[in-house]
């Protein structure tokens, strides 16, 4: 019987472990994802009110020469400095929040959707403050060791940075403990695509059950 609300998953990761393929994988599949990093870019184009915020306490140097926002320089403001990053959060956060909430109302015809988001477990309690819930967890997970490879080679930098890349975030196994599923992403991604698609199927049968 099909419900009349979509299951939503939330489809996470670490940095290099592959969630931007995986999703990529289900939205070939036919299934609706809405990316959250695609939003987080969005709130914050010129003329929308997180760009005001933003600017106004930052101020024109994180602007580039057309007037928008630089995430490389506001990258670099924020990223050694706790304090700085939390406030950013701040503005940008609700913003986030709200346009994401609006996205799963326009889409609760569909059977499932999926929510593609960075830090989905450390933001998980501010998701639901929004009235954001997940039906299941679905983790993009690769070890630490192919991490820092994976990272090496995508970024062009070394392990010293990669491995700071790494630890700045929560640890990759921690995440599994906060997972439904985990999806092993170590190996080819012909094998990342017919998990995808089995986990998918495995969801679709216990909809209609």
């Amino acid at each position: 019987m099909k419900p009349n609300k979509p299951s939503i998953i939330g489809i996470t990761g670490g940095i290099a472990t592959g969630k931007s393929t995986a999703s990529n994988i289900i939205k070939e599949l036919g299934y609706k994802v809405i990316d959250g990093d695609l939003v987080a870019r969005q709130v914050v184009e010129k003329g929308k009110p997180a760009y005001e915020e933003i600017v106004k306490y930052f101020g024109d140097q994180i602007l580039d020469q057309d007037g928008n926002i630089n995430r490389k320089k506001l990258g670099h403001i924020v990223f050694n400095d706790e304090k700085e990053r939390k406030r950013l959060n701040n503005f940008i956060h609700p913003h986030i929040m709200k346009k994401i909430k609006q996205m799963i109302d326009d889409h609760k015809d569909e059977q499932i959707l999926f929510l593609d988001i960075p830090l989905l477990i450390e933001e998980k309690d501010r998701l639901e403050s929004y009235s954001i819930f997940f039906d299941q967890i679905w983790l993009v997970y690769v070890d630490e060791k192919t991490q820092i490879q994976r990272l090496m080679k995508r970024d062009g930098i070394g392990r010293e940075e990669a491995l700071k890349k790494i630890r700045a975030q929560m640890p990759i196994e921690l995440k599994k403990e906060h997972a439904t599923k985990v999806i092993d992403n170590r190996k080819a991604v012909e094998e990342l695509r017919e998990q995808i698609r089995a986990l998918i199927e495995e969801t679709i049968r216990y909809l209609e059950v």
